[in-house]
C-alpha cells in the first residue's frame, strides 16, 4: 500500500473573486455551485470519486473522527479524521492553519488534521496519533507532511499569547522580521511529533501570507480555502 498526499493551490477553479479560483471551502460565502464544481475537479484530479472525499466541519478543537466509509455530509465538529479504508480521501481545509497529513504505509492508516493555533495548543495532532494507533498504526512508522501555513516571520501575536501557546506547544515561539512576538506553529508541531516518537516529518516551507498562489485569511480576510488530502492507495 502507498500513502498519497496532495496540497491544492488557489488556481484552476470556478470561483470568482475574492474566492478566485479554486476555493474548496463551503463555509466562506462563495457560490455553492462553484464550490461543488471545484470539489468535483479535485476528486477527478486525484483519481477518486467525489463521494470518496470526506470533509470536516472544522471548529478549532481536538476532536478526531474515525471514518469507515464515505460520508454524505461533512463530519460534524471535528478537526481531525483518521481511517484504515483504502481509497478514502480525508480532506483538511486551511488558509493559514497547518494542514497535517499523516500515514502509516504498513498498516494502511492515514490521518488529516486541521492544526490552527487553538487546535495545536490543545493537542489535536497527538489526539490524531492516538486514534491512528487505535486502527493499528505504529508511531515509529508514521510519515507526516506539514503543509503550507503562515510562517513565524508573518504570524505576529501578543506577547502573552505567544508565551501561553509555547507553554503547551514548545518550540512554537518565534519573532517577526521586525522582532515582534510571533508563533511558528509548524515548528511547534514538528517538536510535538518528535517528542511523541514520530520522526519521519516533511515540511512544505511555503508561507500562506507570502505565497499568493495559496489562500491566506490573514492576508485577505474573507477569502477561500485550499486543501490537503491524504488517502491509502492500494
Amino acid at each position: 500500500m502507498q500513502i498519497r498526499r496532495v496540497v491544492t493551490t488557489r488556481e484552476g477553479g470556478a470561483s470568482r473573486p475574492p474566492f478566485d479560483t479554486f476555493n474548496l471551502g463551503d463555509h466562506v460565502g462563495d457560490d455553492t455551485d462553484a464550490v461543488a464544481a471545484n470539489r468535483r475537479r479535485l476528486a477527478e484530479g486525484i483519481g477518486l470519486a467525489p463521494d470518496r472525499l470526506v470533509w470536516m466541519e472544522q471548529v478549532h478543537g481536538r476532536t478526531v473522527g474515525v471514518v469507515d466509509g464515505p460520508r454524505a455530509r461533512a463530519v460534524e465538529a471535528t478537526d481531525a479524521l483518521v481511517t484504515d479504508q483504502v481509497g478514502l480521501g480525508l480532506v483538511v481545509l486551511v488558509a493559514d492553519c497547518v494542514p497535517v497529513l499523516l500515514g502509516d504505509p504498513v498498516a494502511g492508516v492515514v490521518g488529516a488534521v486541521h492544526a490552527g493555533r487553538v487546535g495545536a495548543r490543545v493537542g489535536v495532532v497527538t489526539a490524531a496519533l492516538d486514534a491512528m494507533e487505535g486502527l493499528g498504526a505504529v508511531r515509529e512508522r508514521i510519515e507526516v507532511l506539514l503543509g503550507p501555513a503562515v510562517c513565524g516571520a508573518c504570524y505576529e501575536v501578543p506577547f502573552d499569547m505567544r508565551a501561553d501557546v509555547d507553554k503547551h506547544l514548545p518550540g512554537s515561539a518565534a519573532k517577526t522580521r521586525a522582532g515582534k512576538p510571533a508563533l511558528d506553529l509548524r515548528a511547534g508541531i514538528w517538536q510535538q511529533l518528535a517528542d511523541s516518537g514520530v520522526t519521519r516529518v516533511g515540511v512544505d516551507p511555503r508561507c500562506t501570507v507570502e505565497e499568493r498562489t495559496l489562500f491566506s485569511h490573514r492576508r485577505d480576510p474573507g477569502t477561500g480555502r485550499f486543501a490537503g488530502v491524504v488517502w491509502v492507495d492500494a
